[in-house]
């Protein structure tokens, strides 16, 4: 039918005037943000409905394929068994940051006619339109881009291939930018294509990329169409050139961070984040490496897990980012994601082994969240020839809800997957997305530090270049929860880009609309403002923030089938005592076997490190003044967490 209004509901499923005019961003009612849901539809019908129809009385027909789903807070419909078809969506759920996934059905009232598949998280902007092409915008990047762009689509070669999705990377019109980011429309299934046929898509780019990358992303493609083509090879060749190439760009990088305890009722911070107020502004470690923690377990476990962790993971990242500056050749990101996953597990088990001395168990077993990120300063020579300090690789690691976006002018991307029950269903495909949050325990984690063996520890690592203007936020679930961030970066991240706002301003507005909008948690953000354009703004002028410290969170951990300037937070005494005591032999025993100054040695104390991981929190426990330490975690008292 042909909608003669274009109308949209508030998802606040109180509101008593919940019809708004579609144009509306805030509920006229209520105030509720409107939430505007363009979904990409999939069936052999859609083609016959035009623009402007109402299909299941609810989904307007904005563009072919484009439809808003006018009730956003109404459930989909899903079919009690979950069809083959899209199973590869659910297993590839931990893409999301390039794929579409599942939202739900519209039923064939026809005979004979299939129903109409519904994928959300698509490649269209706000306002329903289709990012460009990536065969469009090619032209138009840089040189960094398109051989970044080209390092996406092969990093996605091998699980797409495992599923047989394969073939959804050969299809230019499929493939969409959203700045730096390649987003597929959908995931299309037909035959098994080779490295041979990726590269004759990539001949025709390859004839006009731009002029400093044309001859190494020739011999690359002629590489992939050669009968011996081996994709390890490939893509260390494709790594190295994107390295040189990103390499010539200037980089600019400036931190700050703070950590709130939030509403007045609750009475510690288990949040701890870095840099902080009290970290001192020379530190070897800023700006290149930032971390957000969000501690579990009652206030006397979780503000221990959450600053020991932190802690921990920075003289470790310390000891590596040493290392890697003394190398003299370039570290795979293989095997710095290696690297960086094993000093985890370290960390994991010297929380795990506390837990263990203390006898804590089930949901008694103090843990913490971990989001961090480390921009990794590579030593390459540049495409032009002379040699670079810095190849703008970042890395991001995440365990639990704690989140990172990455926002330009333009747009703002969720970069992290949350470790809940949620991922967990839909991973497993035993449900879609939308009905999985529909669980009494959606939000409940699957996994954090501490909670068990670093062994059964699976954190996700990412790498990412830095190849334009725009700010990483590291937050806990303070912000993160009821997409505030979604809903207010164009207020606070925006204005710091085209210097309006100073970056210690913003993560001050942050806290303060965390506690106004979701008052519920301790709140923690930081802010890395990344600049790669040569021309510098005129910075704003700062004023000193004052914001009164005021701490919680208890979460419920779900096993895992086969997780402003602030002033100093005060702690319980035992577990300032438990944060007093030297824990370098921790992380010095962790790196101790790390590489020195070649590649394969570096991987030799890799697998010496993840063999030891298990046992390195006992040695480091040993190690730090054992009786004293053991009788002040007998004095550690139980705290039973809140649900």
């Amino acid at each position: 039918m042909i909608s003669t209004q274009r109308i949209i509901y508030c998802p606040n499923s109180l509101c008593t005037h919940p019809i708004n005019p579609v144009d509306n961003s805030l509920c006229a009612s209520c105030q509720t943000p409107l939430i505007h849901r363009y979904l990409w539809a999939i069936g052999s019908s859609v083609a016959k409905i035009q623009p402007g129809e109402k299909v299941a009385e609810r989904y307007e027909v904005i563009a072919p394929q484009i439809w808003l789903d006018t009730q956003p807070g109404k459930l989909p419909d899903i079919p009690e068994e979950i069809p083959n078809e899209i199973i590869p969506y659910l297993r590839l759920y931990q893409q999301r940051l390039y794929l579409p996934q599942v939202y739900g059905f519209v039923c064939s009232q026809t005979e004979g006619v299939g129903d109409i598949l519904l994928l959300e998280n698509v490649p269209v902007d706000e306002a329903g339109n289709l990012y460009p092409a990536l065969t469009k915008a090619w032209q138009q990047a840089t040189a960094v881009r398109q051989v970044y762009w080209l390092w996406q689509i092969l990093q996605l070669w091998t699980p797409l291939s495992e599923l047989g999705m394969a073939t959804s990377l050969l299809k230019p019109d499929n493939l969409r930018v959203q700045g730096w980011c390649v987003r597929l429309l959908q995931l299309q299934q037909s035959g098994k294509p080779s490295l041979k046929h990726l590269g004759e898509c990539w001949q025709p780019l390859v004839v006009t990329a731009k002029t400093q990358v044309s001859e190494g992303l020739q011999k690359i493609v002629q590489q992939m169409c050669s009968p011996q083509a081996e994709l390890k090879t490939i893509s260390a060749e494709l790594n190295a050139l994107l390295l040189a190439t990103a390499a010539e760009l200037p980089l600019t990088l400036k931190v700050t961070g703070a950590t709130d305890k939030g509403p007045e009722e609750l009475m510690h911070n288990e949040d701890n984040c870095y840099p902080s107020s009290n970290d001192a502004i020379n530190n070897s470690l800023l700006p290149r490496v930032t971390i957000v923690c969000d501690g579990i377990g009652g206030h006397e476990g979780g503000e221990v897990a959450s600053q020991l962790a932190v802690q921990s993971v920075k003289l470790q990242i310390r000891a590596l980012l040493q290392e890697v500056v003394e190398q003299t050749e370039i570290i795979t990101p293989d095997l710095l994601q290696q690297q960086l996953e094993a000093s985890l597990r370290v960390v994991n088990n010297v929380i795990c082994n506390c837990n263990n001395e203390q006898k804590r168990v089930g949901t008694q077993r103090m843990a913490t969240t971990i989001v961090m990120a480390v921009q990794v300063p590579q030593c390459v020579q540049t495409a032009g020839g002379w040699h670079s300090e810095n190849a703008h690789e970042l890395y991001l690691v995440n365990v639990g809800d704690s989140r990172a976006y990455w926002i330009t002018r333009d747009y703002c991307q969720l970069l992290t997957v949350d470790d809940d029950v949620t991922t967990r269903e839909v991973r497993h495909a035993r449900s879609l997305y939308r009905q999985a949050l529909q669980r009494l325990d959606a939000t409940a984690l699957t996994q954090a530090l501490g909670t068990k063996d670093g062994e059964f520890l699976s954190p996700l690592i990412q790498r990412f270049i830095l190849d334009e203007d725009g700010i990483l936020l590291l937050c806990s679930d303070g912000l993160g929860d009821n997409h505030l961030v979604e809903q207010s970066w164009r207020d606070y991240a925006a204005p710091v880009l085209t210097g309006k706002l100073s970056l210690e301003e913003a993560v001050s507005c942050w806290i303060k609309l965390a506690n106004q909008k979701n008052g519920h948690d301790n709140i923690s953000v930081v802010l890395t403002h990344c600049r790669v354009s040569p021309d510098y703004l005129v910075p704003v002028h700062q004023k000193k923030l004052q914001i009164e410290t005021i701490e919680e969170k208890q979460v419920e951990v779900v096993p895992e089938e086969q997780p402003l300037q602030a002033e100093e937070s005060e702690l319980a005494e035992s577990s300032q005592v438990l944060l007093e005591l030297d824990i370098s032999a921790t992380t010095q025993t962790s790196v101790s076997t790390q590489h020195r100054h070649k590649p394969l040695v570096l991987l030799l104390g890799l697998l010496a490190l993840l063999v030891g991981g298990t046992i390195g929190g006992l040695f480091a426990w040993w190690q730090l003044h054992p009786q004293t330490f053991q009788q002040m975690c007998r004095q550690l008292p139980l705290c039973s967490p809140r649900r």
